[in-house]
């Protein structure tokens, strides 16, 4: 899957909130899209996630830890100068069925 980033699907609009908030709107980005293709976070085999500010890690990890109940996926995290529509996050994936 491509990289999410934090944008309402209702609106189409960016949110700009707390991290933790754009990350769960960004998990539930992708939750829906798995949806679409009868699948779920337990698919996931890898993600790679894109923070605009490292120092944001640990939030971001306790947001994106409750999308997953037993085995997490393969994860690399990293800080880029600048993302699409000037986000602090973006999540990419891979998942299999």
């Amino acid at each position: 899957m491509s990289g999410q980033v934090p944008i309402n699907p209702s609106t189409n609009e960016v949110y700009s909130g707390t991290i933790e908030a754009e990350t769960a709107l960004v998990m539930q980005n992708i939750g829906g899209i798995l949806k679409a293709y009868h699948m779920d976070y337990t698919h996931i085999v890898k993600t790679t996630i894109f923070l605009k500010n490292m120092d944001d890690f640990g939030k971001v990890n306790s947001a994106y830890g409750t999308y997953f109940k037993d085995d997490y996926p393969a994860r690399e995290t990293v800080q880029v100068s600048r993302l699409p529509k000037d986000v602090n996050i973006e999540i990419s994936c891979i998942a299999v069925k």
